[in-house]
């Protein structure tokens, strides 16, 4: 009889608090356990950017935050796939793992519903000026109250840039309160339902509420530059729940210092964390949140449940749903990775 050896998962040490508790509680790790001939374990360092010596012996790998980067891989002889924890992999060197016949995977089921949800946490927000209402009662300035007008939902345009896994679920939230819908996506290849499909220009220049759902890629770095940003209307919002660096923030807080925008809900920056002395953070006109606003028991529930079936996919001989370098699936150092598992 043939005693298989058990498939490896390291998980990266960030997820972990300072009593050494899982930060995020139930990320699904009861999965694993109950999966047959597995077995993980945490890092037994926090590094910032893994090391080759940190992953050797692993089959897999549960990824936080921590960078893998081509020299993180260059030893690695048995991983096949890494298991990143949400929907943004800009931490991890994609043709590396490609080279290396490493899958990576992401967690779009996870994060859907939360992250639009989120969305639309800080357009109530910004629409009703939640945050300086809270400060006139805390501070006893009731009569102030009449400066701070809050504005209606009914009848607006929400633009949304990115119409995938995200921005589609941002738009059925949003349907019940009768908004006119608009989208940017120049890779979507079928019409959305409901959602009309428009130029940058045009979705900045109409809509009352623009919303960051895309990725951070090379084309996308500042794509919401000072002169894309002064086509925004003077009553419009503009929120980023994606990544920092779409979104030119040194043009933004002169936008938003001169009012040439009503304002802004941010959950991502250029650079995180942010300091404390950045400008942004003096203005009244600014909801921020530390690239956490969608943060609840049911995201990270969904988004580690997700990431530990794509482990149990590939320990089990099955390919996971969700690889980002599906051309990986071609490599021969991936295919005598896998026939192990078979």
């Amino acid at each position: 009889m043939t005693v298989r050896t058990p498939f490896r998962i390291g998980l990266t040490r960030d997820f972990l608090k300072p009593d050494g508790t899982i930060g995020f509680g139930d990320i699904g790790l009861e999965l694993i356990d109950a999966a047959p001939n597995v077995v993980w374990e945490f890092l037994p360092e926090n590094r910032p950017v893994l090391g080759p010596d940190q992953i050797a012996g692993y089959d897999g790998l549960l990824v936080l935050a921590s960078k893998v980067t081509a020299e993180t891989l260059s030893q690695t002889d048995r991983l096949s796939i890494i298991a990143r924890f949400g929907v943004g992999y800009d931490n991890v060197d994609v043709p590396a793992c490609t080279e290396t016949g490493v899958m990576l995977t992401i967690t779009p089921d996870g994060v859907r519903r939360p992250v639009a949800v989120s969305v639309m946490t800080l357009l109530l927000a910004l629409s009703h000026q939640l945050l300086i209402k809270d400060r006139l009662t805390r501070e006893g300035r009731w009569g102030e109250k009449l400066n701070y007008m809050g504005q209606g939902v009914r009848g607006r345009t929400l633009g949304v840039i990115g119409v995938g896994n995200i921005g589609r679920e941002v738009f059925h939230l949003a349907a019940p309160f009768e908004m006119r819908h608009l989208g940017f996506d120049p890779f979507l290849k079928t019409p959305v339902e409901g959602v009309d499909l428009v130029s940058l220009e045009t979705l900045l220049k109409e809509s009352d509420y623009v919303v960051v759902c895309c990725a951070l890629t090379p084309e996308t770095h500042h794509l919401l530059n000072a002169d894309r940003l002064n086509l925004m209307k003077p009553n419009a919002y503009l929120i980023n729940v994606a990544r920092g660096p779409i979104v030119d923030q040194t043009a933004l807080i002169e936008t938003l210092t001169q009012r040439r925008i009503a304002g802004a809900g941010l959950d991502v920056f250029e650079v995180e964390p942010i300091a404390k002395t950045d400008p942004l953070l003096s203005l009244d006109n600014v909801i921020v949140s530390p690239h956490a606003i969608c943060w609840t028991d049911e995201c990270f529930q969904s988004i580690g449940s997700s990431a530990c079936r794509s482990l149990i996919d590939v320990a089990q001989g099955r390919t996971p749903p969700h690889i980002v370098n599906r051309e990986v699936m071609a490599s021969s150092r991936l295919s005598q990775k896998l026939d192990r598992y078979r």
